[in-house]
C-alpha cells in the first residue's frame, strides 16, 4: 500500500508484526488472506487507517511494539448457545460410552435454565465470552433456545444482549416436554405471541430444523413470522441427518445455514449458487463431541460455497469456547488447508452475520485482533491445543 501522510493526534502506529493476515487481497502476498510479512497498522477511532509493511508506516503519535509476533484478525464466532443453566457432563460421558447424540437432551438445560436467575444466567454467559476473547474471538453471535418459553425466551435474549449486539432468537429450537402432542400449538405460540415479545430484543431468528426438532412447514412458518417482524434469517440444518434444512434456508435468502453435515449434491448446487447471500457455516465441535461425521467442507470449498466456522458453543453437543480448537479440527477433519480455515474463522464468520466492519483488517475495519505466541497463523492448526493467544485487541485497545 502506497505509504499515507502523517496519521496525525490519536492515531497508533501498532508495528513489530512478523505476519499480519490482513483478509484484504488487495494487500501483501495478493492471497485471499491478504498476509503481509514485516508488518504494522495504524489506528485511530477504533479502526484501522492504514496496514501494510513496517518501513512503510505513516508516523502517529503513539507507537505499539509486539515483538515479532504474528497477527490475525479477531475470530468472528457467528454461532453460540452461552444462555443456559445446568451441567450436561452425563450425557457426554454417555456418548463416550456409546449411546448415540440425539435433540432430546436439550429438555434437561430447558429445565435447568427456567430455573436459574438472570443473573446466573449473565453470570455463565460473560463467563463464557472472556474464555472466547481470551482466545481471540472478538465478535460473537448468541442465540436464545434454553426457555422455550415467552418470558424465559424474552429474558434470555436480554441476557445475551448486554453481551452482544449479534443476538438469535431460537424459540423453535425443540418442542418442549409440555407441549408434547401439541406440535402445532408451539409453533403458533412462537410465531405470534413468543416472537412478539422477543423482536425488540434480537437481530436474527433462527430455527432447529432436522430430525427430532421441526420440520420444513414449521421452520418456514417461524422464519416468515421473524422476518415480518424485522428480524434476518438463519437455520440450523442437515445435522443429524439429511433434510430440508439447506434449501428452506437458501429459498429464504438466510444468512447462514449451519451445520451442514449430511448434504447431497443438489444441496451443495444450492448453496453455491446462493453464495452472495447464504453462508454455510460448519461447527466442527459437535461433531467432535457427539463422534459424528464431519461435513465435507472440502467439496463445499472446491464448489464455489462460502464457508464459515463457529464453535457452537452449547453444553450438550459442543461445549467448547475455543476457535482455534475448532480451526485445528477443520484442517485436520475436514479437508481445509491453515488458510481457508483461518478465512472461515474470520471473514467467513463476519459474512454469516452479514457484517463488514469485523473479520479483517482492511482499512475501515474494527481494529479488533489477535496476538500469536507464534511466527505464523499456521501455527493455530500445526500446534493445536496450545494456547497461542497471548493478546486479544478490541478497537485498538487491549482486552481486559
Amino acid at each position: 500500500m502506497t505509504p499515507a501522510a502523517g496519521a496525525g493526534a490519536g492515531a497508533t502506529v501498532i508495528g513489530g508484526i512478523s505476519e499480519l493476515v490482513t483478509n484484504d487481497p488487495r494487500l501483501g502476498d495478493g492471497s485471499e488472506l491478504g498476509t503481509v510479512l514485516d508488518a504494522a497498522m495504524v489506528v485511530d477511532g477504533g479502526q484501522v487507517i492504514w496496514a501494510g509493511p513496517e518501513a512503510q508506516a505513516p508516523a502517529a503519535d503513539r507507537r505499539v511494539d509486539l515483538g515479532g509476533h504474528a497477527v490475525i484478525p479477531g475470530f468472528v464466532d457467528s454461532h453460540a448457545h452461552l444462555v443456559f443453566a445446568g451441567d450436561r457432563a452425563a450425557e457426554f460421558a454417555a456418548r463416550m460410552a456409546g449411546y448415540p447424540y440425539s435433540a432430546g437432551g436439550i429438555a434437561s438445560t430447558v429445565a435447568a435454565t427456567r430455573a436459574a436467575t438472570d443473573a446466573e444466567l449473565f453470570h455463565r454467559a460473560a463467563g463464557l465470552v472472556h474464555e472466547m476473547r481470551s482466545a481471540g474471538t472478538t465478535t460473537v453471535e448468541i442465540k436464545s433456545g434454553y426457555g422455550l418459553t415467552t418470558d424465559d425466551e424474552s429474558r434470555s435474549l436480554r441476557v445475551a444482549g448486554r453481551l452482544t449486539p449479534e443476538t438469535t432468537f431460537l424459540g423453535a429450537h425443540v418442542v418442549p416436554v409440555e407441549y408434547e402432542g401439541r406440535r402445532d400449538d408451539y409453533v403458533d405460540l412462537v410465531r405470534t405471541e413468543m416472537v412478539d415479545a422477543c423482536a425488540p430484543h434480537a437481530r436474527w431468528v433462527d430455527v432447529f430444523c432436522d430430525r427430532g426438532a421441526f420440520d420444513a412447514d414449521e421452520a418456514r412458518a417461524v422464519l416468515e413470522a421473524g422476518m415480518a417482524r424485522g428480524l434476518l434469517p438463519r437455520l440450523h440444518g442437515n445435522q443429524l441427518a439429511h433434510g430440508p434444512g439447506v434449501q428452506l434456508a437458501v429459498a429464504l435468502s438466510a444468512a447462514s445455514v449451519d451445520h451442514c453435515t449430511h448434504l447431497d449434491a443438489a444441496d451443495v448446487e444450492a448453496l453455491a449458487g446462493a453464495a452472495a447471500t447464504t453462508v454455510a457455516t460448519l461447527l466442527p465441535g459437535a461433531e467432535f463431541s457427539t463422534r459424528a461425521r464431519y461435513p465435507d467442507a472440502r467439496a463445499l470449498i472446491d464448489a464455489g460455497v462460502v464457508v464459515a466456522i463457529a464453535t457452537d458453543c452449547n453444553p450438550g453437543s459442543s461445549y467448547t469456547s475455543s476457535m482455534p480448537f475448532c480451526l485445528a479440527v477443520a484442517v485436520r477433519d475436514m479437508g481445509m488447508t491453515p488458510g481457508e480455515a483461518l478465512w472461515s474463522a474470520t471473514a467467513g464468520g463476519a459474512r454469516a452475520l452479514r457484517r463488514s466492519d469485523v473479520g479483517a483488517l482492511a482499512v475501515g475495519c474494527r481494529a479488533d485482533f489477535a496476538v500469536l505466541d507464534a511466527p505464523s497463523y499456521v501455527h493455530l492448526a500445526y500446534r493445536p491445543g496450545v494456547a497461542l493467544v497471548s493478546g486479544t485487541w478490541l478497537g485498538g485497545e487491549p482486552s481486559p
